[in-house]
């Protein structure tokens, strides 16, 4: 069992991992063995609640199917015990996030000193720019 958060868990048996070629550079290795892997995991298999079902939808993107599986493509190393780890770990790291709650947004209004030091700022820049021409109101 794989820990994602006090109350949820899922089974190393519901994650297929499967090694399919890699691309990118590997010298003759890339061509012979198949060391990166493809992490397949059904999200019907754990009991989700509503609201981080929906940002696990959001967080995984196109690495969600239709059908609620997630796909992970690991091939960032060189061994397939590596790769798998890192597409393990990518996927717990993924369910942890989609677990936690976004904090609401409080609504804040400036205080009055920041608003005095925002139109003294805005007052000092506009002055240096009127030094900048050679007329004065005067005139």
């Amino acid at each position: 069992m794989l820990r994602i958060s006090r109350n949820l868990a899922i089974d190393e048996d519901d994650i297929k991992i499967s090694f399919v070629r890699a691309s990118g550079p590997g010298g003759q290795n890339v061509n012979k063995l198949s060391t990166a892997a493809q992490l397949r995991f059904d999200t019907s298999k754990i009991a989700l609640p509503e609201d981080a079902a929906l940002r696990l939808i959001n967080l995984a993107g196109q690495r969600m199917t239709k059908e609620g599986v997630i796909v992970i493509h690991a091939q960032r190393f060189r061994t397939q015990e590596r790769n798998k780890a890192d597409a393990i770990d990518r996927l717990l790291e993924l369910l942890r996030e989609a677990m936690v709650r976004p904090v609401p947004r409080r609504a804040t209004r400036p205080t009055l000193g920041s608003k005095k030091r925002r139109l003294e700022g805005k007052k000092r820049r506009g002055d240096i720019k009127a030094g900048r021409s050679g007329k004065s109101f005067d005139d």
